[in-house]
């Protein structure tokens, strides 16, 4: 029987990490796209960890993460890694591993079926959404509401990338992916229209930074990440709503394995965060918005 995770021990949890690879080996990103994202990403060490190797990685640090696979096959041809791999890896794993999963928003009616089960079956938590690799605009009723209707009745989450993506980064044509997609304000339609979804925009949203801290403080469900991003380069209005408005909405993620835990808690710890926000944005938020303890003060 897979231990259980004791919250309270945990240094942090990172809500964004990536299964890049199957148990069979087969990656969610064809070799041009993945090339490309680890020379943007000046990526060291193994970039294709297994499920077992993430979550030993993370048991090390004593660490909790938020694992998923990306479903964008409609748009590139790859299917991802399957979802109920990375579930039944995060079961295994409970101690460490928070099963999310990725539907792509074009298989339809089938797709709103799966994403039911995955909840209901699975346990999944929630949700990942990467609209400009997946080619299409998150506020779209005709392809994606229905899958956001599962999302708000379970009480799962749902994570969307925001902002300009390393994927397809010096590809010719960017490999084909749009980043028009990404932009934080089409989630606001989604906020107001699902208004109890849970949402988390992940990333600093460059260049749209500010529309994602005008969303994440009007609409009450709307939590921001800091993945994808050393926090050195993270823009001075970011840290300041971190610190003030938005600091029990704020969520360490990491991006995994593109970007390490180690690389990011560094660089954190020399960021003029207030000593009694720090908690929360490393472990204290996420907590709460997963449904995993009450934070202290709560």
């Amino acid at each position: 029987m897979a231990p259980s995770m004791k919250v309270e021990d945990l240094v942090a949890i990172d809500v964004h990490t990536h299964a890049e690879v199957s148990s069979r080996g087969h990656s969610s990103l064809d070799d041009d796209l993945h090339d490309a994202s680890s020379a943007y990403f000046k990526v060291e060490g193994k970039r294709k960890p297994t499920l077992q190797e993430t979550a030993a990685y993370y048991r090390e640090r004593n660490m909790a993460a938020v694992i998923f696979t990306v479903d964008a096959e409609s748009a590139t041809g790859t299917p991802p890694v399957p979802n109920e791999e990375v579930a039944e890896a995060a079961a295994a794993n409970a101690d460490v591993l928070i099963p999310f999963a990725s539907v792509d928003p074009f298989r339809g009616r089938a797709g709103v079926r799966q994403a039911r089960r995955l909840v209901e079956e699975y346990g999944v938590k929630g949700f990942k959404f990467h609209p400009s690799i997946q080619g299409f605009f998150p506020n779209d009723r005709a392809v994606a509401y229905g899958l956001y209707e599962v999302i708000e009745e379970t009480g799962a989450i749902a994570l969307f990338h925001t902002g300009q993506t390393g994927i397809g980064a010096g590809v010719p044509g960017g490999g084909g992916i749009r980043l028009k997609y990404s932009n934080p304000l089409h989630v606001d339609d989604v906020a107001a229209d699902f208004p109890h979804l849970k949402i988390i925009l992940a990333h600093p949203s460059f260049p749209w930074q500010d529309e994602a801290l005008a969303v994440a403080t009007h609409k009450p469900g709307v939590h921001i990440d800091l993945s994808g991003w050393s926090p050195k380069y993270f823009p001075p209005q970011l840290v300041q709503y971190a610190n003030t408005l938005l600091k029990d909405k704020v969520l360490f993620g990491s991006d995994f394995p593109v970007l390490t835990p180690d690389r990011w808690l560094a660089d954190f710890g020399k960021l003029t965060i207030k000593e009694e926000v720090r908690p929360k944005i490393l472990k204290e938020n996420a907590a709460r918005l997963l449904g995993l303890a009450t934070p202290r003060g709560a």
